[in-house]
């Protein structure tokens, strides 16, 4: 058994809490009202905008990728309505619980400064740990991975040489590129901070094991691209993967970063 020829991933449009959050950060927290905060998460819908990024992303899936031989989406509202404004020919969804976005628990209709004055510890550990940080009640990266496995593992066995198509969140989108990219803890932390690779509404990772100049096949998927179709100067080439490797002597350099904390 081997993992699929192509997997794409793509994230949802924007949504009503992208908006929320994104006013929040200009300083306006107006928009953190009873109906928003009371509604779950998992319900928000997608705005103009983001249905008009969805219909864009189709038309770019469709004429440079093509048709897949499965289709995944998060049972969240937003992933569920990008996937149907996609307007991909003959898809049927599979609707899969494993991914879902980033679960943020208590704090997830928070405003930044509620968050800071609710759960300081908390917030101070967010600062000084971001990778292995859990919010209260919620879920780290690092847990979030554990998904992106179980996901590997159904698709290694079930959809070898195929096409996968998985309309998802970005969070479960990062911890996929940490996976699927063999990412170290510093790699990951330096490609979030990038803005360059930053994972926008309907951004595409697309990842295969064929060769792009020789359509020579891989036994890993080997090389990945990353495509906003609705931001046109947004688009990174194929880069292949490397699956790093240490040496004794190369771990203890690693670890010599870290000065001890008792002499």
């Amino acid at each position: 058994m081997a993992m699929p020829n192509e997997l794409v991933l793509v994230r949802h449009g924007h949504s009503e809490g992208n908006f929320v959050v994104d006013q929040s950060k200009l300083g306006d927290d107006s928009f953190y009202t009873p109906d928003f905060t009371e509604r779950p998460g998992h319900q928000w819908r997608l705005t103009e905008e983001g249905r008009k990024q969805a219909r864009i992303t189709g038309e770019w899936i469709m004429n440079n990728i093509g048709k897949f031989d499965r289709y995944y989406v998060s049972p969240y509202i937003r992933t569920k309505e990008t996937a149907g404004l996609l307007g991909l020919p003959d898809s049927e969804w599979r609707v899969d619980p494993r991914l879902r976005e980033r679960d943020w628990g208590d704090i997830g209709a928070l405003t930044r400064k509620q968050f800071k004055e609710e759960y300081p510890r908390n917030a101070t550990m967010k600062e000084i740990d971001f990778l292995y940080w859990r919010p209260p009640g919620g879920e780290s990266i690092m847990d979030v991975r554990m998904r992106v496995r179980s996901l590997l593992d159904t698709l290694h066995r079930e959809m070898e040489g195929q096409r996968v198509l998985v309309v998802t969140h970005g969070e479960f989108m990062w911890a996929a590129r940490a996976e699927f990219e063999y990412m170290s803890d510093f790699e990951w932390l330096n490609a979030d901070k990038d803005p360059i690779q930053k994972i926008h509404n309907t951004q595409v990772l697309d990842y295969t094991r064929l060769d792009p100049d020789s359509d020579e096949q891989d036994k890993y998927l080997r090389w990945m691209r990353s495509v906003c179709p609705w931001m046109s100067d947004v688009e990174l080439e194929w880069s292949e993967i490397v699956r790093s490797r240490f040496t004794n002597e190369e771990l203890l350099d690693q670890i010599s970063e870290v000065d001890s904390i008792i002499s």
